[in-house]
């Protein structure tokens, strides 16, 4: 149904600017598909939310009625179990979303590629969907240092959910291309055109 569309894969550690580097490629003409938005449709659905709701009784909604995600990621990202349970509940939805979004945008020519801003993109099996897949390179201390500062996490915290998802080094050791992402926006932007071009260049050698 895409063929004509490379499907890139956004991966990388936690903090390491992933949907940075992916709303890049939107700026230069690929369609963006971010799975944690996805997500957030999900969670809007009244059939999630009933069903979490029998789970983990009314603990998990705020006052408002809408899902606290707060104390939902603090029961499944201590019990793998829990985890598995809330993935296999969403992940049908959010693939359900990204295909749709796909079909909207498959006969688009201003689309160039489909970039899958996906943080579990390895752990939810969708490296084989994708014609390329980068790592977002970024060390632990500046990871540290943006989660920190962006979501309030502390340490302790990322290190526990880092622990629910495959090594770094092994990620990166699969990926097709690798963008640094340590230093200033255009460095980076750079990078991201370069790897564009190369992905093009292999799928429609006759146009480069």
């Amino acid at each position: 149904m895409f063929h004509d569309k490379p499907i890139i894969g956004i991966t990388g550690g936690i903090g390491s600017g992933k949907s940075t580097v992916a709303g890049m490629f939107g700026e230069i003409g690929c369609l963006v598909i971010s799975s944690d938005r996805q997500v957030e449709q999900a969670y809007e659905d009244p059939d999630v939310i009933s069903q979490i709701r029998k789970w983990w009784g009314d603990v998990v909604l705020r006052a408002d009625g809408h899902l606290n995600k707060r104390k939902i990621s603090d029961i499944v990202f201590s019990d793998p179990q829990q985890r598995k349970k809330l993935e296999g509940l969403l992940h049908p939805r959010v693939a359900s979303l990204r295909d749709r979004r796909m079909a909207e945008a498959g006969d688009d020519p201003q689309v160039r590629a489909i970039i899958w801003d996906t943080p579990l993109l390895f752990e939810a099996g969708l490296r084989g969907g994708c014609d390329a897949v980068v790592f977002v390179e970024a060390p632990a201390a500046q990871r540290l240092e943006r989660v920190v500062r962006d979501r309030r996490w502390d340490e302790a915290e990322l290190r526990r959910r880092e622990k629910s998802q495959w090594p770094l080094d092994k990620k990166r050791e699969i990926s097709d291309y690798i963008i640094d992402n340590t230093a200033d926006a255009d460095y980076v932007r750079g990078q991201v055109r370069e790897v564009l071009f190369r992905i093009l260049a292999k799928r429609f050698p006759d146009q480069t």
